[in-house]
């Protein structure tokens, strides 16, 4: 580890999925795809690392391929989601949630609000992306 390098802890609500995160992670972004909003019942809140910047410890992680291009992990015993992983790249996507507080995270943009819920408003100001925002592309989405 370098010094003054950047530690971030997380884990899930029953504690049988944690995980760090060193160096810097992307500003989050909130997607409200139609994955998203039916796994969360929102949307995912969510910054990503480096793979090689995480750790992850505990015998709980299950993973779901929630697509041929992806897929998430969650604890299989009290059901945090906790990750979203796009096929061959070497970033993984970290749901904002599940940091330790205070997490030092900064909001970015919304994507795909074109599938939003029609239930609530999107009023934060951040800029908003009807499909994927086209800076942050990985894959066919961003999170």
């Amino acid at each position: 580890m370098q010094t003054g390098e950047t530690i971030r802890t997380g884990r899930c609500l029953c504690g049988g999925v944690r995980f760090e995160t060193r160096g810097s992670v992307r500003p989050v972004i909130f997607c409200h795809c139609d994955q998203c909003r039916r796994q969360s019942g929102l949307h995912y809140a969510a910054t990503s690392v480096a793979d090689d910047h995480l750790s992850v410890t505990g015998d709980t992680l299950a993973w779901y391929r929630s697509s041929p291009d992806a897929r998430r992990g969650f604890c299989s015993t009290c059901g945090t989601l906790l990750f979203w992983k796009h096929n061959g790249l070497d970033r993984t996507s970290i749901l904002a949630g599940a940091f330790d507080q205070p997490s030092g995270l900064v909001p970015s943009h919304h994507i795909f609000t074109a599938s939003k819920a029609d239930f609530y408003d999107i009023g934060d100001g951040l800029e908003q992306f009807a499909e994927r925002d086209g800076r942050t592309a990985v894959g066919s989405k961003s999170r």
